[in-house]
C-alpha cells in the first residue's frame, strides 16, 4: 500500500457521474482509458490519497476511496478527464460512509445500471479494483468490501429474477436491429471492437439474427480471427476498415478508443447504414448523424426499450435489497471487529510473552509441560475466544485481563 490505510468509515467516499444526469456525450468527457487510469494512479499520493479505484463503464465514472474530503478524489479524477472540475462537480453524486458503501453494493448488484440487471458491470468493476490493487491502492478495507459486494452481487443473481431473461447492452442493440429490418437476408453486418461487451454483441447477433454476415475487426487481429473462427463468421484486418465500412448496411462499434474511429468522411456519398455505437466515449464522429444515409444511435437510446422482462425484474428489486442489508451488516460487523485487532493483537503477544516465560513453564505440570507444543493453538483459541466476546459487547479491557487468566488456567490444568 502507498502510506497508510485509513480505517475511518466517515472517511470513505464516492463521487461520480452517471446516465441519470448525463447523457453519452459528457459521460465521454468524463472516461477513463488504461493510459489515464495509471497516470491518475500515479499522482494519487501527491493528493493524500492512497486507497482507491476508478469505475469508469458506458454508464458511469464513479472514483471510489478514502480521503478528508470527497474534492480531493474529484480533483485527482479530473485531471485526466477531458471534462473539466466545474463541470463534474454540477452533474456528480457524492456520498460518504455508509451510503457510499451502500451505492456500491447496489452498483454490483446491477441495480443502478442502466438497463436493470444488466451484470456486465460485475466484470468491469473487477476489472477496476484489479488495476488498482495491481498498483498498490487496495488494501484491506477495499478488498474486503469489494469482496462482500461481489458475495452479494452473485447471491442477489442466484436469490432473484433481477438478471432473467436476456436484456443488456448488447442484447439492446440486437433487438434494434431486428426492429429496423423486416429482413437481414443480404445484409452485411461489421462489428469493429471485440473486447467485453464487443465479444457479448457478437454472440447475441450469431444468436438472435441467426446470421453469419458478419465481419470482426479489432485493432490485435488475432482476437478477431480467434472468434470468428469460434463462431464461423468472417474477419478482416484493421487496415481495411474503410473499406469494409463501404460495404457492410449495419456496424456496431464497440471500441475503447479516445478519439471516433469511424469519421464522417469514411460514410459520405455511400449507400444507408444503421450505426450503433456502444462505446464511451463515443467512437463514431457525432456529425457523422447529419449525414442522410447514416441512421446513428448510441447507448442511451438503447436503454430506453423497455419489454416485459424489465417490468418482471423491477417487482425483484425488494429482494434485491435484503440480500444487499445481509451483506452490509455482514460487512459492517467485520469492519467493527477491525477496529479491536490492534488489542487482539497486544493481547496475543502478551500470552506468548507469558507462555515463554520460565517461571510459568516450571509451574506446570508434566502433561501441561506437554500442552505447551500447542502452545500457539491454545493462545489462538484464547484470542478468537476474546474477539467473539468483544464482537457482542465492546468491553477492552475487561477481555484482557480475562483472556490472560483463562490462558494461564488453562495452561496449568
Amino acid at each position: 500500500m502507498h502510506g497508510h490505510s485509513s480505517k475511518d468509515i466517515s472517511k470513505f467516499f464516492i463521487a461520480g457521474i452517471n446516465y441519470k444526469k448525463t447523457d453519452a456525450a459528457i459521460r465521454g468527457q468524463f472516461a477513463i482509458s488504461n493510459e489515464q487510469y495509471a497516470s491518475l494512479l500515479a499522482l494519487a499520493p501527491s493528493y493524500g490519497l492512497h486507497e482507491l479505484f476508478v469505475l469508469s463503464t458506458c454508464n458511469r465514472t464513479e472514483i471510489y476511496g478514502f480521503a478528508e474530503q470527497a474534492g480531493q478524489l474529484i480533483s485527482l479524477l479530473c485531471t485526466q478527464t477531458e471534462g473539466n472540475q466545474d463541470t463534474f462537480n454540477q452533474l456528480a453524486y457524492i456520498k460518504k460512509g455508509p451510503d457510499a458503501i451502500e451505492h456500491l453494493f447496489a452498483v454490483g448488484a446491477g441495480l443502478d445500471s442502466q438497463i436493470l440487471g444488466d451484470y456486465e458491470i460485475v466484470g468491469q468493476l473487477k476489472v477496476a479494483v484489479k488495476f488498482a490493487r495491481d498498483h498498490d491502492f487496495v488494501g484491506t478495507y477495499l478488498d474486503r468490501l469489494v469482496n462482500g459486494v461481489l458475495q452479494s452481487s452473485k447471491a442477489v443473481k442466484n436469490q432473484t429474477a433481477i438478471s432473467d431473461g436476456t436484456v443488456s447492452v448488447s442484447f439492446a442493440a440486437v433487438q434494434y436491429i431486428k426492429q429496423q429490418f423486416n429482413s437481414l437476408a443480404g445484409k452485411k453486418i461489421l462489428l469493429l471492437g471485440i473486447g467485453k461487451i464487443g465479444r457479448s454483441t457478437c454472440k447475441n447477433l450469431v444468436d438472435y439474427l441467426e446470421t453469419t454476415d458478419i465481419t470482426l475487426i479489432n485493432r490485435t487481429a488475432d482476437k478477431a480471427a480467434e472468434l470468428a473462427n469460434e463462431l464461423g463468421l468472417l474477419h478482416a484486418p484493421i487496415n481495411q476498415l474503410p473499406q469494409y465500412i463501404d460495404n457492410s448496411d449495419i456496424i456496431l462499434v464497440a471500441t475503447n478508443a479516445a478519439h471516433p474511429t469511424i469519421l464522417k468522411a469514411h460514410l459520405e456519398g455511400k449507400t444507408d447504414k444503421l450505426i450503433i455505437d456502444l462505446s464511451i466515449p463515443y467512437n463514431v464522429e457525432i456529425a457523422a448523424q447529419d449525414l442522410p444515409n447514416v441512421h446513428l444511435v448510441n447507448v442511451d437510446e438503447l436503454s430506453k426499450l423497455k419489454d416485459e422482462t424489465l417490468q418482471k425484474r423491477e417487482a425483484e428489486i425488494p429482494k434485491a435489497r435484503l440480500i444487499i442489508d445481509e451483506h452490509m451488516v455482514e460487512f459492517m460487523d467485520w469492519f467493527e471487529m477491525r477496529k479491536h485487532v490492534p488489542v487482539l493483537k497486544a493481547v496475543k503477544t502478551k500470552l506468548q510473552e507469558i507462555q515463554a516465560f520460565p517461571p510459568y513453564l516450571q509451574g506446570l505440570s508434566p502433561v501441561s509441560t506437554t500442552f505447551t507444543i500447542d502452545a500457539d493453538a491454545k493462545i489462538q483459541r484464547v484470542i478468537n475466544g476474546m474477539a467473539s466476546k468483544m464482537r457482542r459487547v465492546n468491553q477492552r479491557g475487561c477481555y484482557y485481563i480475562e483472556a490472560i487468566n483463562e490462558f494461564i488456567a488453562t495452561g496449568s490444568n
